[in-house]
């Protein structure tokens, strides 16, 4: 393999080459602290998961203290955090979780993560586009008295996210910056509103109380609960795409996990003192997804509400563009790496973006909302199925697998310090990332278990192992693929993982040849 003739190769602060060609490489320095940190909070959706995710573990869980599990996985993220970005300053490839595990663990073990976020992160991201057709929907019906199928402004948002992939990365994150900015502003009005005007029980800390996570649905609600950080950890998928890898991507996560868990216990907090602890499951199995908005009408007015029905769908809208961005960044370190065809490896001429990774995810996402436009079952005329199809299910797909690959990236980070020799140098950062590794295979477990209750499905219903069966057999594949090409390719497996170091590489073998 060679570089194009056309390429520029620059020695970064750690050695590693990184060649400017448009063929091979993403383009570098186009991302400070500001730019990378909202491109990842965006893929939180802090208004969606304030108004949706919330009242939904209230409702089905009946888990008073959803603000301490936020506390609680909050730590567990941060022990996590402490050796995967620790990891960072040693791996820069926007394949970032199979890059890792391929470090420690092996190619093959590398060629199945690759899958698994390849799947999880696509499932992610089209599940959106459910919910996101119902709101719209929903808008149109209430403001211009229009009937308008959820499918339609799903569509349409298939394609300007996929416009927007093939833009420059900070057009893409001015445009995260601000929607995520006003929703998060939004929210603090609202949790400000509610601690100035709590009911009858006061300003009750009773939602931080240990006893409330006694009932039998707090394994259940970690799943829920934990997806709502996802987005934390996509900062390493744009280390490529930044000019000191090694300080910016270890900053972002730790801002980012931190940021987030406050900002979820403290609006989680908000809700409870808002309804009163005592009536925050029966208010929101009465709400569902209204509560926050049930809330805010009561306080804050109906201009207030409105205003927020908007912010939700552009703070979803950002979180599709971030997901999406993310998937391109992991089909083209698997492209140019060979667990995809080379195709995927290129990036486009006019901005650098991995446009033809941006290509498939956005014919992933059509196709499936198509599908789901045709054949979904809407029982007695429910339009509220796209919602509790496409979403829950693309939703907690997509959070099982990335909770696994946290789970195997956090073994990889062990293997790694301790290959190296570095055992007694990171000796702490690999307690704790053997302390989170646990306690993401305990939630994963969970997740398995009860995949029943966060999807909706009967416990007898073939949902609850097809739909987790999507992971196990992403990895199965992955794995496969990944064994195949240590027996027929030694080389090509070889370089499974390695990035940019790859072409530093080819660049010796051609000095020497």
């Amino acid at each position: 393999m060679t570089t194009d003739s056309s390429s520029t190769s620059r020695a970064t602060a750690d050695g590693i080459h990184t060649f400017k060609g448009q063929e091979r490489a993403l383009r570098a320095d186009r991302l400070g602290t500001g730019g990378l940190l909202l491109s990842v909070l965006a893929a939180t959706a802090p208004l969606m998961v304030v108004a949706g995710v919330m009242p939904t573990t209230f409702a089905v869980m009946g888990i008073v203290g959803q603000p301490l599990l936020f506390v609680l996985l909050g730590v567990v993220l941060v022990l996590f955090s402490l050796g995967y970005a620790e990891m960072s300053r040693h791996v820069h490839n926007a394949g970032a979780f199979y890059a890792y595990i391929s470090r420690g663990l092996g190619g093959t073990a590398g060629a199945g993560a690759a899958l698994v976020a390849l799947v999880a992160y696509n499932a992610l991201q089209v599940g959106i586009y459910g919910i996101f057709g119902f709101e719209v929907s929903g808008l149109f019906a209430t403001y211009a008295d229009l009937e308008v199928a959820w499918w339609i402004p799903a569509l349409a948002a298939v394609v300007a996210v996929g416009a927007l992939g093939w833009l420059k990365i900070d057009v893409n994150a001015r445009v995260l910056g601000v929607l995520l900015v006003i929703e998060v502003l939004l929210v603090v009005v609202f949790d400000i509103a509610a601690v100035a005007d709590p009911a009858k029980e006061g300003l009750s800390l009773h939602a931080f109380n240990p006893d409330t996570l006694s009932g039998a649905g707090v394994g259940t609600a970690l799943c829920f609960c934990i997806a709502a950080f996802l987005g934390f950890e996509q900062a390493p998928v744009y280390a490529e795409e930044t000019s000191r890898p090694h300080v910016l991507v270890p900053r972002v996560m730790f801002l980012a996990v931190t940021g987030v868990a406050v900002f979820f216990a403290l609006s989680s907090w908000a809700l409870t003192v808002a309804t009163g602890p005592s009536a925050i499951v029966g208010t929101s199995r009465e709400q569902s997804a209204g509560l926050l908005f049930f809330l805010t009408e009561d306080r804050l007015g109906s201009t207030f509400t409105d205003v927020l029905h908007i912010l939700f769908v552009t703070g979803m809208f950002a979180a599709m563009l971030s997901f999406h961005n993310v998937v391109a960044r992991y089909a083209f370190a698997m492209g140019r790496e060979g667990l995809l065809p080379a195709a995927f490896g290129r990036t486009t001429g006019t901005s650098g973006a991995p446009g033809t990774g941006s290509l498939l995810q956005t014919g992933v996402a059509a196709v499936l909302v198509v599908v789901f436009a045709l054949t979904d079952d809407k029982p007695a005329g429910d339009p509220t199925a796209p919602v509790l199809h496409l979403f829950t299910w693309g939703g907690n797909i997509g959070a099982l697998g990335v909770i696994v690959l946290m789970a195997i990236a956090s073994l990889s980070v062990v293997v790694f310090f301790v290959r190296r020799g570095a055992a007694g140098a990171q000796a702490w950062r690999l307690v704790t990332s053997g302390l989170a590794g646990i306690a993401l295979l305990v939630i994963a477990g969970y997740t398995v278990r009860d995949f029943d209750v966060l999807v909706g499905a009967g416990p007898g219903s073939s949902l609850s192992w097809v739909l987790p069966g999507v992971i196990g057999l992403a990895l199965v594949v992955g794995l496969v693929q990944g064994a195949v090409l240590r027996a027929r390719a030694p080389e090509r497996h070889a370089r499974i993982g390695l990035g940019n170091e790859a072409f530093q590489l080819d660049k010796e073998a051609e000095r020497t040849s």
